[in-house]
């Protein structure tokens, strides 16, 4: 139903809230797997059930909401898949703060009253970011949202753990793994970030004598652990050392002096020290040498070796353990402060510490030669191009994976065992032995989250929504989980579903940044929050701001300044529609052959536009989409077709309203995926259909293209713009009606002079006209008369003062470009600088002494 009457202003408010709820009780959203039409779908990468919506899902999302809209438009049954993930963890860390509150520990719970409590706090607190993702307008199907531990999804974690554990592809070994002595958990490499922290280097002697050797480390309480000193096995200096005992100090233990090539010789010393369980190169050069393991700290970071450390933490002992060695001399160097890389938990902070630890590992070899070869092949392809070869180097290089996890929330690792030892991994459907005790450990949450796109669809069950939609269209996420999740997935999507890759694109966005290019942190002061945005500027302002800077790959740069243009944006369609409206715009059949030239240029352009606009969705070059229709719907239809056809519909023009119908139509439909609330309140308006969420997507009509027409209206374009300059410059205001002559007469722009006069508020020329001003614009004679319409006298002053800084300009360029010395030395881009200073000085004073020239004298 057509509404009546737009409001004078939009007002997001009014809409936003109103217009979702519609789509959703109407069911544009809801996917049909029976359909018979082309499958479109994604797969929305479950957010934290502890997660609000930052600015780099309002990104992520906006990206896959302007895809699945323009699918939906198009015709194909288009399936956006919402869901959360149980982030085991975060999630865990949340609830146990919560319970702390009562004085509690989850000990004190016990596991299936501290899991309850966790499925609680979710059913009251979790998912505040489905709610925020309605604000934004994602079209997602609610009717399917999922959860990575719903029963179904628990039913395909289990599947797939069987499978590869009778494949041979799930073991469990002692490894070094990253361990939070805060979490009390193994964590996996993506779960480890990263910084530059501050600490110390320390050389210490080891040996005397002849026997002597110096290592250095940055963790000296682990030398506690020491089995071995490593050298390179052609390192000259240490050749009499290789296979000797060194005495480690601090322990009463002599330790041997092995040859391993992993050492580079021309790094420090050239001398390492080998810790195997507390250190992951380490560990490997003693399953090389067959060197024993001493674990010296405990899974809190507590010093357990014999001795006067024993019971300190780990930054306890460290300082004690280098004092201790100063005292007898065994300190050769100190280097403080040493800036070096140190992992932390990514959830709570926590310095991570590498572990020996007896954990469950998924043997990834084959799974990742299948993920490397699907991109290699062309089943698989990763937007932008140039990225892939990130992909190549995380997955055929990629370590076994640790999946274990010392959780109490997650999914439970589906291994019972039994009395004398035995072990066995149980499937969904079945029952584990009578007296059997299964593992205490949960699975790494991105184990279930690598089976999203079809756990979410179905499997292990072949379901139609499975058949319909896998693999899906496209992922869109940042490239900075490329080798994580994604790696996971695909590794994951083949092994489950018969060789076949889940995703036909991986479509990779950078991180959002502020305008000056710096990260967003709480740090800087710096971080938008979406929800905020949207409260002020709408949910479409702040779509809009983030797709415009949004290229494949690259980092988006935004400012509050970008998300107010992006509001003026929708307010200027917002008043265009309105106007339009007011003068009659309907949408019905053209009678392209009654059209004047500017019907036939707008209509023309917007061919145009429509095939760029596809080509940049093809690529998902979302800043060149919103560029181009930015400045057709702005620069083109605002600030020209408008006001070209307000002057036809004044005159008698009535095909021109269809035009203007047929323009604001395809223009809202293909806005809509960027602006979605704004799009459908006026399209509504225009039309009589139901809403925009479901109508055709805009497809180019080769037979609506004049050349010709563009031409014509490019060339009034330039006259305008000329004549409008000239008139700036010689002081009239923009509303001011003046006089004046034009020459069109014989040229093509001669059936426009009534269009011309009037965008100029030019007058026609009385019998006692006397022009005041010239201009010659392609050979076209302009003349105007300002005398009375300006204070010539100021006029003249202001021109003057100006004229004197173009002089004065001029002589300072030209006294540098004279100068000898400065040309001889100064570099070629400076001097490059200062010639073009001197041409513009001289278009400045050519330009002004004309306008004083032109000035009425008397």
């Amino acid at each position: 139903m057509t509404t009546p009457e737009l409001p004078t202003q939009y007002t997001p408010a009014d809409v936003e809230t109103r217009s979702y709820e519609r789509w959703v009780s109407e069911e544009y959203f809801t996917a049909d797997p029976s359909s018979e039409r082309e499958p479109y779908s994604i797969v929305l990468p479950p957010p934290n059930v502890t997660g609000v919506l930052h600015i780099g899902h309002a990104l992520d999302h906006s990206i896959q909401d302007a895809l699945t809209r323009r699918a939906r438009m198009r015709g194909q049954e288009t399936l956006w898949l919402p869901g959360m993930d149980h982030a085991g963890i975060a999630t865990q860390n949340v609830v146990e703060r919560e319970i702390a509150k009562e004085g509690l520990s989850r000990h004190d719970l016990g596991r299936e009253a501290f899991v309850e409590r966790v499925w609680q706090w979710k059913e009251e607190s979790g998912g505040r970011i489905l709610g925020q993702m309605k604000k934004l307008g994602d079209g997602v199907d609610w009717s399917r949202e999922r959860f990575t531990m719903d029963p179904g999804l628990s039913r395909a974690v289990q599947t797939i753990f069987k499978k590869l554990f009778d494949d041979g592809l799930i073991y469990r070994a002692e490894r070094i793994i990253n361990w939070c002595p805060r979490c009390l958990t193994a964590l996996s490499d993506i779960e480890v970030e990263h910084s530059e922290d501050e600490g110390e280097l320390v050389s210490i002697r080891y040996g005397s004598g002849e026997d002597e050797i110096v290592v250095a480390t940055t963790r000296a309480e682990t030398m506690l652990g020491d089995t071995a000193v490593a050298v390179h096995p052609e390192d000259e200096r240490y050749a009499h050392l290789i296979g000797r005992q060194v005495e480690l100090p601090l322990t009463g233990r002599s330790i041997p002096v092995v040859a391993d090539e992993h050492v580079d010789p021309a790094f420090g010393t050239g001398a390492v020290k080998v810790t195997p369980a507390h250190d992951p190169n380490d560990f490997e050069i003693g399953r090389r040498h067959s060197l024993p393991s001493l674990t010296v700290m405990d899974e809190r970071g507590v010093i357990t070796a014999h001795g006067p450390f024993e019971g300190l933490d780990r930054f306890e002992a460290r300082p004690a353990v280098v004092a201790a060695l100063r005292q007898q001399g065994r300190i050769v160097a100190e280097k403080r402060p040493y800036l070096h890389s140190v992992g932390h938990c990514s959830r709570c902070k926590t310095v991570v510490e590498p572990r020996l630890s007896l954990q469950w590992f998924v043997n990834v070899s084959p799974l990742a030669k299948a993920a490397g070869d699907a991109v290699r092949e062309g089943r698989t392809r990763i937007h932008p191009p140039e990225l892939a070869k990130r992909y190549f180097d995380w997955v055929d290089d990629m370590h076994d994976w640790c999946i274990s996890r010392q959780l109490w929330w997650g999914h439970r690792i589906p291994v019972w065992y039994g009395p004398e030892g035995e072990v066995v991994c149980v499937g969904p459907d079945e029952e584990p032995p009578a007296g059997y005790v299964q593992d205490s450990d949960v699975l790494d949450t991105w184990f279930s989250s690598g089976l999203w796109p079809f756990s979410t669809l179905g499997w292990p069950d072949k379901t139609p929504e499975l058949a319909r939609f896998y693999p899906t269209s496209v992922l869109v996420t940042g490239y900075d989980i490329l080798f994580f999740w994604v790696a996971r997935m695909m590794m994951f999507g083949i092994y489950a579903m018969e060789g076949r890759p889940p995703f036909h694109t991986v479509a990779l966005h950078g991180m959002v940044r502020d305008q000056y290019g710096k990260k967003m942190s709480k740090s800087f002061g710096n971080v938008v929050d979406p929800l905020d945005w949207v409260e002020r500027f709408g949910a479409d302002a702040t779509r809009f701001t983030l797709l415009r800077g949004a290229n494949p790959g690259s980092d988006v740069a935004i400012s509050e300044e970008w998300a107010g243009g992006s509001r003026n944006f929708c307010n200027k369609i917002w008043n265009a529609t309105r106007f339009a409206l007011m003068n009659g715009a309907a949408v019905g059949e053209l009678p392209v052959e009654e059209l004047t030239a500017a019907d036939r240029w707008i209509l023309s352009r917007l061919q145009e536009v429509i095939g760029t606009v596809d080509a940049a969705f093809e690529e998902f070059e979302f800043a060149r989409v919103s560029d181009v229709l930015y400045h057709f719907a702005w620069d083109e239809v605002c600030d020209w077709y408008l006001e070209l056809a307000k002057i036809q519909i004044a005159a008698g023009q009535e095909h021109t309203r269809l035009v203007l119908g047929h323009v604001l139509d395809a223009l809202l439909r293909l806005l809509h995926p960027l602006v979605p609330f704004v799009t459908e309140e006026l399209w509504r308006a225009v039309t009589t259909a139901p809403s925009i969420v479901v109508a055709p997507w805009p497809t180019v009509q080769e037979s609506l293209r004049d050349g010709a027409a563009e031409e014509e209206i490019v060339a009034l374009q330039g006259l305008v713009t000329e004549i409008r300059r000239f008139r700036s410059d010689q002081g009239l205001k923009p509303g001011q009606r003046v006089a004046a002559r034009l020459s069109l007469s014989g040229t093509a722009l001669a059936p426009h002079e009534g269009a011309i006069r009037s965008l100029l508020r030019l007058d026609q020329p009385s019998d006692s006209f006397a022009a005041t001003a010239r201009l010659d614009v392609g050979g076209i004679q302009v003349e105007i008369d300002t005398a009375g319409t300006i204070d010539v006298a100021a006029e003249r002053k202001r021109l003057e003062k100006d004229l004197a800084v173009a002089r004065k300009e001029a002589a300072q360029v030209a006294a540098k470009l004279g100068n000898e010395q400065f040309m001889s030395k100064a570099p070629d881009d400076v001097v490059a600088k200062v010639r073009a200073r001197a041409a513009q000085a001289d278009q400045d004073i050519a330009r002004l002494t004309a306008q004083l020239d032109a000035l009425p004298t008397g």
